[in-house]
């Protein structure tokens, strides 16, 4: 029965979360972590409460996964910071070092090393370089109603506040682009 699911998926659960402590993860409130069958979380990192993981997610050593954020599909480096309230979706990888801040989506891109994506962005279909600093509210508009592209941004270029970033489109290293 389906009542009989939801007990077998809660001791799946303690049983994965329980793994995980022994490994070296603190999970700050471990019943409100929903795991899946094939979560890799390294040793150091914290799980802030009520933090979802699907399929396909690997998380390095030392990072801090802020509360409310959700991964599917991700890659995650070392010393991450992720959130509050981000989502990681599939073909999202973070190099060592990312910030990814809060109400930030990532979807089939690349952050490299040292990078940050605040608050409130959309990421997508994107290859971030090093260094990085992309402003609040920054848009990669990777959809024009057929066909998605893609942006590439060099590295250590500063992306300022509310920019719209219409794809295809290629920025060089150290670039700056202004607010708005």
């Amino acid at each position: 029965s389906r009542a009989h699911l939801a007990e077998i998926e809660a001791v799946l659960q303690d049983r994965l979360r329980a793994h995980l402590m022994a490994e070296g993860v603190t999970l700050i409130a471990p019943e409100t972590v929903t795991l899946c069958h094939d979560t890799v979380i390294g040793a150091d990192t914290v799980v802030e409460p009520n933090v979802f993981f699907g399929p396909g997610v690997s998380i390095g050593a030392g990072c801090r996964l802020r509360a409310g954020s959700y991964f599917e599909g991700a890659s995650v480096g070392e010393g991450v910071i992720i959130g509050p309230m981000a989502r990681l979706r599939e073909g999202s990888q973070l190099d060592e070092g990312v910030k990814v801040g809060n109400f930030v989506e990532v979807k089939k891109s690349t952050i490299a090393d040292g990078s940050k994506v605040n608050h409130l962005t959309y990421i997508g279909d994107a290859e971030i370089g090093k260094g990085v600093n992309v402003g609040a509210g920054t848009i990669t508009c990777n959809y024009d109603g057929v066909n998605k592209h893609k942006t590439t941004i060099g590295d250590g270029a500063f992306i300022g506040s509310g920019v719209e970033l219409v794809a295809p489109v290629k920025l060089g290293a150290g670039v700056t682009v202004g607010a708005g």
